[in-house]
């Protein structure tokens, strides 16, 4: 059975959470009710890991990283600083799973610094999610996001872009072939958004 490492006094672990042997987590971090943390995971500063949240082995999250209830974060998965995981989203890592597979190979997933993901989306794996990306809810990721990039939808399309505030851009102050610069309505930050490949076009 897993053993509970001595509480540090700046991090918070509820008494039902369940902390393997060896594993990091940074000061300010809070991980709550069911939740399981395995030895060699690495969580950062200021996260908060809540209800039901299974967080893997080798798995690395950075600071500022808010896990919603019901998430898993499955080895193979690296979280940069700052990302948002909606409730009950879904990661996974193998593409073609099979429950009696000896030959399992493990697809990594990249999630960039700032990128939120909705409620019940589901991120299949080998593929990154850009800087400041916005997933909506429901939505079925089959390949990368591009910075700033808006997608929804199964299979999840890129419909529009938003600020790092999380606001949707509509204003172009200025375009060039590699790319065009939006303005946000709510803080006034411009955004340059690359158009050079046109995968990362909206459609």
């Amino acid at each position: 059975m897993s053993q509970k490492p001595e509480q540090k006094s700046d991090v918070y672990i509820h008494p039902l959470a369940v902390i393997d042997q060896g594993a990091q987590i940074g000061k300010g971090s809070k991980v709550w009710h069911f939740a399981h943390v395995r030895g060699t995971a690495k969580i950062g500063e200021r996260c908060i890991i809540g209800n039901n949240v299974y967080v893997d082995a080798d798995v690395t999250i950075g600071n500022g990283v808010k896990i919603q209830n019901g998430v898993s974060v499955y080895h193979g998965v690296t979280i940069e600083d700052d990302v948002f995981c909606g409730p009950h989203m879904t990661f996974t890592n193998d593409l073609y799973p099979r429950a009696f597979s000896e030959s399992w190979e493990v697809f990594k997933t990249l999630v960039k610094k700032g990128a939120s993901i909705g409620a019940h989306a589901v991120i299949v794996c080998d593929t990154t999610l850009g800087e400041y990306c916005m997933v909506a809810a429901g939505a079925v990721v089959t390949k990368n996001v591009p910075a700033h990039g808006l997608v929804m939808g199964n299979p999840a399309r890129l419909v529009g872009f938003v600020c790092k505030c999380g606001t949707p851009l509509h204003e172009e102050t200025s375009r060039s072939k590699q790319s065009i610069v939006m303005r946000c309505s709510k803080c006034g930050t411009d955004t340059t958004i690359p158009m050079s490949d046109d995968k990362m076009r909206v459609r």
